[in-house]
């Protein structure tokens, strides 16, 4: 006779979420760094970089307005910019809250405030995979997005008090891309995904001469649309 399954808890669902999500601190904790490093360089002081990145908590977005910072751009046009590359976070969010929609205000928030790219794509990739045993769904999100957010603020942390000693041949940039490729390939399963991923890459890349980095947001449309598009016509030519 087999053995009925256990029932998830929210501790095996915590640590379900950091377990799944160790394995991309390999590239989040480079990525941390060169935060840490673009802020000293934009003048920033050890408090002020701390204060950013724990309240703005945006990787790419981040990155983009300490830069704009740095060369004196007006405050506002920092916070714009952040605004438009962080675009993307309104079509995560629809699509995470069908999955969170019974949870607390509270919780939710928090969930909000957690929300980054990869831990969107891991806890999508768990609640809809089915041959994988099930977690409660906030607290394993809490684990992945809880975790993701503690080394980030650590080595953005070590960015600025030791990124002066980090030698310049060493390529931590190339983290950031590394990242969203190991985030991207395993979730490419079928037409529409794919359909999605090439021609929302295609796009961003075409749209990165646009000011404020608006590529980013345009590519992630062209994406969401193309993979619509394939899905419908797949649905139409096998219906």
């Amino acid at each position: 006779m087999s053995t009925p399954p256990v029932a998830p808890t929210p501790r095996t669902s915590v640590k379900a979420g950091a377990v799944d999500v160790a394995p991309v601190l390999l590239g989040v904790a480079p990525f941390g760094l060169v935060a840490g490093v673009a802020a000293v360089e934009a003048g920033l002081g050890l408090p002020e970089a701390v204060g950013f990145s724990t309240v703005l908590f945006a990787g790419a977005s981040q990155l983009a307005a300490i830069e704009l910072l740095g060369v004196g751009a007006p405050g506002w046009v920092a916070v714009m910019t952040a605004v438009v590359i962080n675009l993307r976070m309104a079509m995560y969010s629809a699509s995470l809250g069908t999955y969170l929609t019974s949870e607390r205000v509270g919780r939710r928030a928090l969930a909000a405030y957690l929300l980054t790219d990869q831990a969107y794509a891991l806890s999508i990739a768990r609640f809809q995979d089915v041959r994988r045993p099930p977690v409660q769904r906030w607290w394993y999100y809490l684990g992945a997005g809880g975790v993701l957010w503690c080394v980030w603020q650590v080595t953005t942390v070590l960015g600025v008090v030791v990124g002066d000693a980090v030698p310049e041949g060493v390529p931590l940039g190339f983290a950031v891309p590394l990242t969203f490729l190991c985030l991207l390939v395993p979730t490419v399963t079928d037409r529409p995904a794919l359909a999605a991923a090439v021609v929302g890459g295609a796009v961003a890349v075409a749209g990165e001469p646009l000011p404020a980095n608006l590529g980013m947001p345009i590519g992630a449309v062209a994406g969401v649309g193309a993979g619509y598009v394939v899905r419908r016509r797949g649905r139409a030519t096998w219906g």
